[in-house]
């Protein structure tokens, strides 16, 4: 059984429907072109009773699921704005494209910004506007977007995603770089912008969405304001992001040229921590790619001479060890780094707390150790709390998948609770 036409989401209705997300139009105007609900289930994942729920008005509103449904029907996910910026390509080979040529802008913008040279004929992120300008700008505007950028990257590491937040702000604030200003400040503010905007492409990341113009954004300001910390740093969230959706290869083109900007100095403390990630992110990569010996090496580089700064830096690698070690299949020394992980994050930081114990409890479910099932539900209660597209879609389900391998009533209870926060609403 072939895909479905791609003619039949050519029609007003239907491009319409898509674009108000309304699911269940999309399905009735299938419907008449003779395509059944049971095939629209197959191709989608979906059981015939969900379609049916969907036809009789149920909203989907859930990312994950968008996602599903858009792919199922070999339509770009653009098409029900799942995608900031991205453009709407007519075919699923031509989305396939798109993505690559998407990835190959983000290397070379990042090349350019490392080498100090423009970037020319690159795609513009579209921003928002109507918002007046100040007049003038100094260090208090630069304070503001660092305040901003601080205060919405605490509420993502509390709640997860805040992408809507952050890529308001980024818009607003990156129009002041149209005022004049003094040189100092105009490379204090791109500095400070290039920051905002990388967090804005993380957070993306987090609610399921493309933040790819965001990063590319953010190595735009940092090259013009040679910010070398900037580049690096975009370049090392960017490659976590590349790296968890499948894409290593590409992930260690940005985290090497990251790597080169950067040069700590003996009372650098922001540049070793970073260089200490860029090294554990690409052992996550080479893990990812089989690379075991190049994994253990960089491993080795990222502890290297580096001490922790505070909790987070702390809990933040040690969550990284954690799941380097269970992609290279070292489960004893996985736990040990997800259980100190767990504790170290604490309650201030929700979300790396909810990650460790959804690693730790699927590592449990692996070895058949004791509690498994109830480290699983106080992991799955809390993951529900969240709002974090990419914890449910890259940790719970993992989870559900080790509980799915277990007899018992236990796991079948478990698994029915943890599809449910997948597919719920956030």
């Amino acid at each position: 059984m072939g895909p479905i036409d791609p003619e039949f989401f050519d029609g007003e209705q239907m491009r319409a429907a898509l674009t108000a997300r309304d699911i269940g139009t999309v399905y009735r105007l299938l419907g008449r072109q003779g395509v059944s609900q049971r095939r629209i289930a197959q191709v989608t994942g979906q059981s015939q009773s969900e379609v049916c729920e969907i036809l009789k008005g149920r909203q989907v509103c859930n990312i994950w699921v968008l996602e599903r449904i858009a792919d199922g029907l070999g339509i770009p996910r653009s098409r029900i704005g799942l995608s900031y910026g991205e453009q709407t390509p007519g075919t699923r080979k031509e989305k396939e494209m798109d993505d690559t040529m998407q990835r190959r802008v983000l290397v070379a913008t990042t090349l350019a910004a490392a080498m100090g040279a423009t970037c020319e004929g690159l795609p513009e992120l579209a921003l928002p506007s109507g918002h007046v300008l100040p007049s003038r700008l100094g260090m208090t505007h630069v304070r503001t977007v660092r305040a901003v950028t601080e205060g919405l990257r605490g509420l993502g590491r509390y709640y997860g995603g805040q992408a809507e937040m952050f890529h308001a702000a980024a818009g607003i604030y990156t129009r002041w770089m149209r005022v004049p200003m003094t040189d100092t400040i105009t490379a204090q503010l791109g500095a400070a912008l290039a920051e905002l905007h990388t967090e804005a492409g993380w957070a993306c990341y987090d609610a399921g969405l493309d933040g790819t113009g965001h990063f590319l954004h953010a190595q735009r300001l940092a090259g013009q304001a040679r910010d070398t910390y900037g580049i690096a740093n975009a370049a090392w969230h960017a490659g976590i992001v590349l790296t968890r959706t499948g894409h290593p290869n590409d992930a260690l083109k940005l985290l090497q040229l990251g790597a080169y900007q950067l040069r700590p100095q003996a009372d650098d403390h922001r540049g070793a921590t970073l260089t200490a990630r860029l090294s554990r992110t690409s052992a996550g990569a080479y893990a990812r790619m089989g690379g075991v010996d190049e994994a253990i090496r960089c491993l080795a580089e990222a502890r290297e001479g580096w001490e922790p700064h505070d909790v987070f830096e702390r809990a933040d690698a040690e969550l990284g060890t954690a799941i380097i070690q269970r992609e290279l299949g070292q489960l004893d020394t996985a736990q040990q780094f997800a259980t100190r992980a767990a504790h170290t994050y604490g309650e201030d930081h929700r979300r790396g707390r909810t990650m460790a114990e959804l690693l730790l409890a699927e590592i449990h479910l692996r070895a058949a150790e004791p509690r498994e099932y109830t480290l699983a539900r106080e992991a799955i209660e809390k993951a529900s709390t969240l709002h974090s597209v990419a914890l449910r879609r890259e940790w719970l389900i993992p989870l559900v998948t080790a509980l799915e391998a277990r007899p018992g009533t236990d796991s079948q209870e478990l698994v029915r609770k943890a599809r449910q926060i997948a597919t719920t609403p956030i």
